[in-house]
């Protein structure tokens, strides 16, 4: 419980501050700089901020003028909470003190300068404003405030005004921004290898601060020399830690909804308050809120938690670890006009909404977001669909890409712990998406190019679109690819396995040729196509760029579409992830207590049952042209009946399709998996990151001395081999059997490749099957083994 009633000051406008304040507006409006530039000093201060004992308040409502309301209309709502809270309860009634505070206004710009405001802390709950405004009928409507620091009820609630200064004042990291030099910004550049994590299937508390505790655990491990296990290793050896999207994300359709008032007087307003807990992958956004945390993440409703796991990665002992924020601004889910006014859209696209760029103010405050939320003290940024910035030329009467905006990114300037620095940058961009041709035309290489600074990265081919490496042949048919990767690919993020590969149900086709050689089941084949030994071998120690590794995939653990919120399609993309059931689940982990809860209690007590119902659904999907009422007749109408739930209507199929993914979710937590990992393959891979950390020239493309090719005649047999040359003098030679017939007795390092000749060579890393008797000479390489070998030369 926080304390959110002591000091209940009055509220009230300090009259000389808001006119300070106002003509501080007034002069930046009438500066003579372009609209943009004065959008960017506007932005800057929109929201409440705390200026000593006052806090100052800027709206941008360009829809009050449309709606020609009176600037006697207009107010900051400020809501202060009235006895005992605590705002960890799933749901609860809550009483506000409702205080209406007169603004000042310049055309869009709304404003005031308000006295007895209360900041949140880490310790206590702050006042919660919006901007109200009332039309002739008396009617009230609320805009909320799209930078908001804190929203403990999610983007579509009042906003929390936050101490966000002293939050980082008490950061504990400091250290680590002392050794960045002072007095110029810092441009922080690549790193050596990536973890992807989606924080809440990451640990079993699934929040931010359980993720925080999982690493300083590991950190007091690390610090003591104690024995790792296949459990820690999993989490080790990264140099940077990227996080799947953490702003607030959409919520339900249908509701429930958050934040319900039940009262309202002119002094006091009575909500009815439920805990946001939506799941989500994290890109459906709704724009509004992008620089504070998803509550649904968050155990305490404190946005410290996100600063916490900052310095728990910043102070990891030995190799500090870095941090990636994912961001998603190149579009908005249609909830979005829900929470912002139409100038903040150009039109729907095929997530949603595409933003409007193109307007100045738009466009600043866009920036903005980004520049408080990896204020948090992030040192790169994922730049998720940059594809999707794009802007109607009317000149030309063509499309454009919008990369001056991925420019303009890329140059904000972070000041944290006193330290100036530009993050890391990595675009998502496969332009010339979503032409049908996308997959063969995309070279990856468009933001690398069009952008000043040489650090810049792309996700690269096998990343972003081809990897699909459970099916035969892959490795062979994508070798174009690879060339590229070779040629191009130094600025790029290596890696098969992340969020958005094709382990999506919707992507997987069942019918498709798969490699049976990786496993017996389906399972044991996606476990191991995304986790393949001898492809990481490639990845770590042959292909140039950071490799980057998806955490669910480390583990051997599940993942798929994640979305619990979506009321009117929810069943049709079940019917699409209903695949993900024959390839993730089989009748044994179906059976176990604790997985698919839900699904049981509707009826379908096991995988079979259940089985036969999403064989049945797609098929009514598309023959009913997703007609839920013509679904459920024929749903109860088929013989002999299903299992589950009766009889079927719209309602009961749309529960069913939350169940799914509800219990999906908790199905893909890393933490049900990590009793299953092995000790010798955790541990080569921990090693692998490492060879890979110790040696930072193998992220350069291929020198001309430098080989990659694949055995021939190949005779049923994939099998590719790369020798690269560092500029010390060392060697590094790998080769790896990645699918066929085994390769029998041959001694590697006596292959006509040249520059092997020689001989000298030592056996650096060897894939877990390879006994570690092996210390060289002839070999008889299976499928998913590989040996990597060093030397150096004189």
């Amino acid at each position: 419980m926080m304390d959110a009633t002591a000091d209940m000051n009055t509220i009230a406008q300090n009259v000389t501050a808001t006119e300070s304040l106002l003509d501080w507006a007034l002069k930046t409006q009438q500066s003579g700089q372009p609209a943009f530039e004065t959008s960017r000093i506007m932005a800057e201060r929109i929201g409440a901020h705390r200026r000593g004992d006052v806090c100052e308040v800027i709206f941008w409502a360009p829809e009050l003028q449309e709606h020609r309301v009176s600037e006697g209309d207009i107010f900051i709502e400020v809501l202060d909470l009235e006895g005992d809270v605590n705002l960890l309860r799933s749901r609860q009634e809550l009483s506000f003190r409702r205080t209406l505070v007169p603004v000042a206004r310049i055309d869009a710009w709304c404003m005031a300068a308000i006295d007895g405001m209360r900041a949140g802390t880490r310790d206590s709950i702050g006042s919660f404003y919006s901007l109200v405004w009332r039309d002739s009928e008396n009617n009230w409507s609320r805009i909320f405030d799209p930078l908001s620091a804190s929203l403990p009820f999610g983007p579509f609630a009042p906003a929390e005004f936050y101490d966000v200064e002293a939050m980082q004042a008490a950061r504990t990291d400091k250290a680590y921004y002392a050794n960045l030099p002072e007095g110029e910004t810092h441009k922080f550049g690549p790193v050596s290898s990536i973890l992807q994590i989606h924080v809440p299937t990451a640990t079993a508390s699934m929040s931010i601060a359980g993720l925080t505790r999982h690493y300083n655990t590991l950190a007091e491990r690390v610090r003591q020399g104690a024995e790792l296990e296949p459990a820690d290793r999993i989490f080790l050896g990264y140099d940077a830690v990227q996080l799947l999207p953490v702003e607030p994300t959409t919520v339900y359709e249908a509701g429930p909804e958050f934040w319900t008032e039940t009262e309202s007087t002119d002094d006091r307003l009575v909500v009815d308050i439920r805990r946001p807990d939506t799941t989500n992958w994290g890109y459906d956004v709704v724009i509004s809120g992008m620089a504070a945390i998803n509550p649904s993440l968050l155990e305490s409703d404190r946005p410290d938690e996100l600063l916490d796991l900052v310095a728990a990665l910043h102070n990891f002992p030995e190799r500090p670890k870095k941090l990636i924020f994912d961001v998603v601004y190149g579009h908005s889910d249609n909830q979005g006009l829900r929470a912002l006014s139409h100038h903040y859209f150009a039109g729907p696209n095929m997530y949603g909404q595409n933003m409007n760029y193109r307007n100045p103010v738009v466009r600043a405050i866009m920036l903005e977001m980004q520049r408080r939320k990896v204020n948090y003290g992030a040192d790169g940024v994922r730049v998720d669909g940059a594809q999707d910035f794009k802007w109607w030329d009317a000149d030309a009467q063509v499309l454009r890409h919008d990369d001056d905006y991925l420019q303009e990114m890329a140059d904000i300037v972070q000041d944290v712990a006193g330290r100036k620095y530009r993050p890391w940058f990595i675009f998502e961009d496969g332009r010339p998406w979503p032409d049908e041709d996308w997959e063969l035309s995309s070279d990856y290489r468009a933001v690398i190019e069009n952008q000043r600074d040489e650090d810049v990265f792309q996700w690269g081919p096998l990343t972003f679109a081809h990897n699909t490496p459970f099916l035969y042949t892959f490795w062979l048919t994508k070798f174009w690819r690879i060339q590229e990767i070779l040629r191009n690919g130094s600025n790029w993020i290596s890696g098969c396995a992340n969020h958005d590969t094709l382990r999506r149900g919707t992507q997987i086709n069942p019918k498709l040729n798969v490699n049976t050689r990786l496993g017996d089941t389906k399972m044991e084949i996606l476990d191991k196509a995304y986790d393949h030994p001898a492809v990481q071998m490639l990845t770590y120690a042959a292909f140039p760029g950071v490799p980057m590794d998806f955490l669910n995939a480390m583990a051997r653990a599940s993942w798929g579409f994640i979305r619990n919120q979506d009321d009117k399609y929810g069943v049709k993309i079940v019917a699409e992830e209903a695949v993900s059931l024959n390839w993730q689940v089989d009748a044994y982990t179906y059976s176990e207590p604790g997985n698919f809860r839900r699904l049981k209690a509707l009826g379908f007590d096991d995988r079979e049952g259940l089985k036969r119902f999403f064989v049945v659904l797609p098929a009514l999907v598309e023959a009913s042209d997703y007609d839920l009422d013509v679904m459920s007749t024929l749903l109860n109408d088929v013989d002999p009946p299903l299992e589950g739930p009766t009889p079927y209507d719209s309602a009961l199929l749309k529960s069913v399709a939350r169940a799914w993914m509800d219990d999906m979710h908790d199905y893909c937590n890393v933490s049900n998996y990590l009793d299953r990992l092995g000790d010798a393959h955790t541990d080569y891979m921990l090693n692998l990151r490492e060879f890979r950390a110790a040696r930072p020239w193998l992220r350069n493309n291929y020198g001309p001395q430098d080989v990659f090719d694949y055995a021939t005649p190949i005779k049923g047999t994939v099998a590719f081999r790369s020798l690269r040359h560092g500029p010390d003098g060392e060697q590094v030679f790998a080769i790896a059997h990645l699918e066929g017939k085994p390769l029998d007795e041959i001694d590697p390092t006596t292959l006509p490749i040249p520059g092997l000749e020689g001989g000298g060579w030592q056996v650096a890393l060897r894939t877990p099957t390879i006994g570690s008797d092996y210390l060289g000479g002839p070999i008889s390489l299976h499928d998913s083994m590989a040996v990597l070998y060093t030397r150096k030369l004189t």
